[in-house]
This record gives C-alpha cells, sequence and structure tokens, in this order.
C-alpha cells in the first residue's frame, strides 16, 4: 500500500510591513541604551532650569514640525493632506535621528509623496528643492546675523589652525570627482540631466503660484529660526551668560558645519559642534555643555520614541 503524503504546507509570506512598523522602536531602543549617560546627564540638568523658558524651548521645537510640514507644501504644486503631511514630518524627525543624517527624513517623505500620487521624478524633484530652500534659509540666516554680529563668534576654536586648507582641498576633491564622474559616463550624465531638468521644471510650476513660493521659503526660513530659538530659550533656563542672538548664530554655524557629518541625527557631532560654538561666542565650558545636553532631550530624545511610534502607525495605516 502507498503511504499517503499530507499536503505541503503553505508557505507563509514574511510580515514585512509588522516588521517595518516594529523597527523604528527597536531602533530608538538600541540608540537610547548606547547613549544612556548622555540622557541620564541631559535630564539631570533640566531638574535645575527655569521652567518656562524650557516650555518655550518646546514650543519652539513642535512649531519646527509645522515649518516642515509648510515647506514641504510649498515644493509641490498638488495639495497634500494636511493632517498626514504633518504627522509624516514628525515621524521624519524620529527616522532622522535613527539613521544618517538627512537619509531617514529624505526616505519618509518621498514615500509620503509617492504614495499621494505624485510620480517619483517629481518627489524627488520636490525633495531637491526643499534640501535647497532649507539649505539657503539656514546660510541666509548665518550670514544675517554675522553681519549683524560681526565680532560674536570667534573662528578660532571653530576652526583649528591648518584645518582650513585641507578642508577646502577636500570639498574640491569631491566636487571634481563628481564633474569627472559625470563628463566619462555616459548613462550618469544622462541620468543627471534628466533629473535636472524635472528638478527646474517643477521649480519653475512652484514659483508661478505665489501661496507655494511663499509657503517654500517661509517654511524654510522658519524651520532653522525655530530652532536657534529652542536653544536659545534652553540657554536662558540654564542662565547661559550670552545674548539670545549670539547663542542663535553659534547654533546656526554649529549645524552648518555638521551638515555633512552622515552620523543618525547628528548624534555626538552635534552636542560636540554645539558646545564648541556657545563657547566661541563666550559661554562658559561647563554651562555650554548643561545647555547643549538639554536642548538635545527636549528637541532629540523626548520626541523620539512617540516619534517612532507615528512612524510605525503610519506604515502600518499606508500612509507611507
Amino acid at each position: 500500500m502507498t503511504a499517503v503524503l499530507p499536503p505541503p504546507a503553505r508557505r507563509r509570506r514574511l510580515p514585512v510591513r509588522q516588521v517595518l512598523c516594529l523597527l523604528p522602536l527597536l531602533l530608538v531602543a538600541v540608540v537610547a541604551v548606547r547613549h544612556r549617560q548622555v540622557l541620564a546627564e541631559g535630564f539631570g540638568h533640566l531638574a535645575s532650569a527655569k521652567w518656562p523658558w524650557l516650555l518655550a524651548a518646546a514650543g519652539a521645537t513642535c512649531l519646527t514640525w509645522v515649518a516642515a510640514a509648510v515647506s514641504r507644501q510649498g515644493a509641490v504644486v498638488e495639495r497634500l493632506p494636511r493632517l498626514r503631511l504633518l504627522a509624516t514630518q514628525f515621524a521624519a524627525g524620529s527616522a532622522n535621528h535613527l539613521l544618517p543624517t538627512g537619509l531617514g527624513a529624505s526616505a519618509v517623505n518621498l514615500r509620503f509623496m509617492t504614495v499621494c500620487g505624485l510620480p517619483l521624478a517629481r518627489s524627488s524633484a520636490a525633495l531637491a528643492l526643499y534640501m535647497l530652500a532649507e539649505a539657503v534659509g539656514r546660510l541666509g540666516l548665518l550670514a544675517a546675523l554675522l553681519i549683524a554680529f560681526p565680532h560674536a563668534l570667534r573662528l578660532g576654536p571653530l576652526v583649528p589652525d591648518g584645518a582650513l586648507g585641507p578642508l577646502l582641498i577636500g570639498i574640491g576633491a569631491v566636487l571634481l570627482a563628481a564633474a569627472c564622474a559625470l563628463v566619462c559616463v555616459r548613462r550618469l550624465r544622462a541620468a543627471a540631466l534628466s533629473f535636472l531638468r524635472t528638478a527646474l521644471g517643477e521649480a519653475r510650476s512652484v514659483h508661478t503660484r505665489p501661496s507655494r513660493a511663499l509657503a517654500l521659503w517661509g517654511g524654510s526660513l522658519a524651520f532653522p529660526a525655530l530652532q536657534a530659538a529652542g536653544l536659545a530659550a534652553v540657554g536662558t533656563a540654564l542662565g547661559l551668560p550670552v545674548p539670545a542672538l549670539h547663542m542663535a548664530l553659534a547654533y546656526l554655524a554649529a549645524t552648518v558645519a555638521v551638515a555633512l557629518i552622515p552620523t543618525p541625527g547628528g548624534i555626538g557631532s552635534v552636542e560636540a559642534a554645539l558646545i564648541v560654538a556657545l563657547v566661541a561666542v563666550g559661554g562658559p565650558v561647563a554651562v555650554a555643555t548643561a545647555v547643549v545636553l538639554a536642548f538635545r532631550i527636549i528637541t532629540v530624545w523626548v520626541p523620539l520614541l512617540p516619534g517612532a511610534l507615528t512612524l510605525g502607525a503610519l506604515v502600518r495605516l499606508k500612509v507611507i
């Protein structure tokens, strides 16, 4: 008698979306464990701060998500769903602190725009336009403060002796390598030109509508201004003997300096640069360190878990 074999069991499909929902929480736990000493010191400094100024810093932090949402809307002609756009910016902030700087937020927003129906090429162009506007806004504010307070920032601590030359050489080498790659690789050149045509077309379309242009550039200026205001509020709460506008100048200089360092959310590099910048505008080292740790608790660590939960919810709801 021939034995009857049972039918093969159905292969269960890997629950990719469920795994993606839980991944942000796992990354939050890993990052928190790795930086537990910073967390403990930061919360310790918050206990002795003036709470009204800390609430002002928290309010400025919340408004940065609104500014980011306004600027993202300004980068596209189509109207995006407002509440989902705002929730996406909150989740993107968490993703930005879990992945190398800029990649997390860019990936979340790119996915959101494609789910909203924008073609990938136009979504990428809108993302590039937003990043350009934000960079111009940040550099513009920094230049304005440097012109208004030319002697507030001592560049000695920020740029060590002999560091400027190698830095310029490194930037020149990267630009030269990129230019050579575009000249020598035909497919890369064609892809770059196609993207450039799409990006220029998207920029022209946005700037033919005054409401979109105002949202793009207004949000791009408000975003770094609110971040700098948050640091100034924390500095005032902890009694840092530096004028608020000088603290804002220090923040903008530090964030511009670390923009190209590929660390998750700038964790580690931003703290170091902010401390150096606050010392460069006249702050004592001990107080500057306390201010930076407390500032990063408010802007990074407190929103990190709810942002990760929001990110998981948006993935599960197929918003992104």
